[in-house]
């Protein structure tokens, strides 16, 4: 099966192009030793299948971050068959700069020149024959959001792959060119991962990963000693000519218009991203999609999924029942598995209707805007509004929103935005928030559930400013990001995003939870003769020695003990465990009367502040340790947050109480 490498700048449409691609035949996954997320996915073309991988996108193959050290590696050692370079056309100087760069490392290239329609609007032409020619390999126009130029990209496509690549031939002046061949004949004689020619400039260019690789090297060591010590230093100068040598094929290729082109997303944006009013109709599109989510996840696709469980349980009851079936396997069925796994799933429809409008305002390019928008909020707090891209991908899960923080190149921002980004409340915990919101605040849901989440960000930027000034000081590096334009969202792709988010809910509630609710129903049965769910069982005795910590809180009962350990292990087990120990309650009104008999209404009010920041759970602790390498920022992440989750639990508690709340 043939490779095919997909490269390209952030926002240049290869996500686009990769589904179209692809279909549904993708995968995802995790590249080998690394947690940066990995797409595959493949296509047939004539009979033959073609295997795609998306590449992570960047904007150079430098080392500075594990994205570009994963894109440049897979190009060099993966050695895939060709590699499709997605660039913007409304942006060619910028993206032509990483073509330049696929180029030196003598990879099989083939341009897809993407979002001509876009080009056009600016009234910028472009002559692709004029660009092949000067660069030397194909370029093929495409849309790839309407499939246009798709089939003409695949047959060049496969077309390229059965030639070998273009040697083509770059000049950095006559000084640069000599040090690159001293450098080549000194490497040659070594055992090395990458081509000697590229590994000579990327040495000129002061490459992290290359310097290492030569540290045992005494010869080459002692050259580029030579070269520091009479204060020559070629990156800039390399760079410089990268550069140049792109604005001269843009000049031969390239037409734009004398003066700029105003477009709607300039209109648009002269509104959504000013200074006045960005960030309050930032908060009022959230708040809007909380209000939504609750009328129309709750109000009217609520009932179906908790009748359809509730319906589930009987039949199953009756048929193991028939089947003389024995008491503790029907109690396990019933009230420990559709108990508490049931408890989880009924929260499906507001899941799924939250992350359907979190991914239309993703296609459209608003969330990027949301990034721009809070990066005087960021900065304030000692971070850049780059980090709050890591922030908002936390909102669907912890762990993909912790790794998202490898984008960010300053040691300092990243360790920070790892810290606080267990505060962003992930989809796992909205069936604690949505229970808890149904049995006291029913009529006021949207605007609860924006102010948790308001909570949270709140709380990770007062950490964000605090771990500034004390553990990681030091300078934020600049913040440099793309605002794609405005798009309309594609049916296809906001539906896959949603569906993808809901699967692993979904997922986790068969497997994590129920491997959790398993353990914890064993537990609740024994030792034999005592009550089933009671305070006797020994999980009722492990409730009740921990319940005191809570006891300020309001909340010092053994369940919600209980539920909130269980919660270490995945956050959706608070909801089945409380599902399970009130007596194996599995339709939603049952564990809201529940609840709602169990809780004052300050009491849930401490408790879902305590839910919202306390220790993440175990695959976010596995992440950090991942993202770190260290065991003590691991054993940190347990610690901190549930200290700061139970501060501010006992503070909201205690001072609702001498308010008579």
């Amino acid at each position: 099966m043939q490779t095919i490498a997909l490269v390209g700048n952030p926002n240049s449409g290869k996500t686009t192009l990769f589904n179209v691609l692809t279909g549904s035949n993708q995968h995802v996954g995790n590249w080998p030793g690394v947690t940066v997320e990995k797409k595959e996915g493949s296509f047939k073309h004539k009979g033959a299948v073609y295997n795609v991988v998306d590449l992570p996108g960047t904007y150079s193959l430098g080392a500075y971050s594990e994205d570009e050290l994963v894109a440049r590696d897979f190009i060099v050692k993966g050695k895939p068959d060709v590699v499709i370079n997605v660039v913007d056309a409304t942006n060619i100087e910028r993206n032509l700069y990483l073509t330049t760069q696929l180029l030196e490392m003598g990879a099989n290239v083939i341009v897809a020149l993407n979002m001509m329609d876009e080009a056009e609007l600016k009234k910028i032409k472009i002559s692709t024959e004029a660009l092949s020619e000067a660069l030397g390999v194909p370029v093929i126009s495409t849309i790839a959001a309407r499939k246009k130029g798709i089939g003409e990209l695949i047959e060049s496509t496969v077309e390229v792959i059965s030639q070998k690549p273009k040697q083509i031939v770059f000049t950095y002046g006559n000084e640069i060119d000599n040090e690159i061949l001293n450098l080549r004949d000194l490497l040659k004689e070594e055992s090395l991962p990458y081509p000697t020619g590229w590994m000579a400039l990327k040495l000129l260019e002061s490459d992290p990963e290359m310097m290492s690789i030569v540290d045992g090297m005494n010869t080459v060591k002692e050259h580029l000693h030579t070269l520091k010590s009479n204060n020559v230093d070629y990156e800039l100068d390399i760079v410089d000519k990268r550069y140049a040598y792109v604005n001269g094929i843009t000049k031969r290729c390239v037409e734009k218009p004398a003066e700029e082109i105003v477009t709607t997303t300039d209109k648009i944006d002269k509104v959504l991203t000013s200074r006045l009013f960005g960030l309050p109709i930032f908060g009022l599109i959230m708040y809007l999609v909380f209000q939504l989510t609750f009328v129309i996840g709750s109000d009217f696709l609520g009932g179906y999924v908790e009748t359809a469980i509730e319906y589930f349980g009987v039949v199953v009851e009756g048929l193991l029942v028939s089947l003389g079936s024995p008491d503790w396997l029907v109690s396990f069925v019933i009230e420990g598995f559709i108990g508490g796994v049931g408890a989880v799933l009924v929260f499906v429809p507001l899941i799924m209707v939250l992350y359907f409008f979190l991914a239309i305002l993703e296609d459209t390019g608003y969330m990027a805007r949301a990034a721009y928008i809070m990066d005087g909020v960021m900065r304030a707090v000692g971070l850049h509004g780059k980090t709050f891209i890591s922030m908002i991908v936390g909102f669907g899960c912890n762990v993909p929103g912790i790794m998202a923080t490898r984008t960010l190149e300053n040691k300092k921002d990243r360790m920070i935005a790892i810290l606080i980004n267990p505060f962003m409340s992930c989809g796992a915990r909205l069936p604690i928030y949505l229970v808890f919101i149904a049995a006291f605040f029913p009529n006021n849901g949207g605007l609860v559930l924006f102010l948790i989440y308001a909570l949270g960000i709140a709380m990770a930027l007062l950490m964000a400013k605090i771990f500034s000034k004390t553990l990681f000081k030091g300078e934020s590096s600049h913040f440099i990001m793309e605002l794609p334009p405005y798009r309309l969202p594609s049916p296809s792709s906001v539906v896959r995003d949603m569906w993808e988010k809901v699967w692993d809910f979904i997922k986790r509630a068969g497997t994590v939870i129920f491997a959790v609710v398993a353990l914890l129903w064993v537990l609740s049965v024994l030792p034999v003769g005592v009550e089933p769910y009671s305070q006797e069982s020994i999980l009722g005795r492990i409730g009740t020695f921990i319940a005191p910590l809570f006891a300020p809180a309001g909340f010092g009962t053994w369940q919600a003990s209980v539920s909130l350990f269980a919660g270490i292990a995945a956050k959706e087990a608070v909801v089945a465990v409380l599902g399970m120990v009130y007596a194996g309650v599995s339709e939603g009104s049952e564990l809201v009367a529940a609840i709602q008999g169990s809780f004052t209404t300050l009491s849930a009010v401490s408790f879902l502040v305590m839910t919202l920041l306390y220790t993440p759970c175990a695959a976010v602790i596995a992440t950090v340790k991942k993202e770190t390498n260290s065991y003590k920022w691991a054993a940190f992440m347990v610690i901190y947050p549930f200290v700061l989750a139970w501060v501010l639990a006992v503070i909201v508690y205690q001072i609702g109480s001498l308010m008579g709340f």
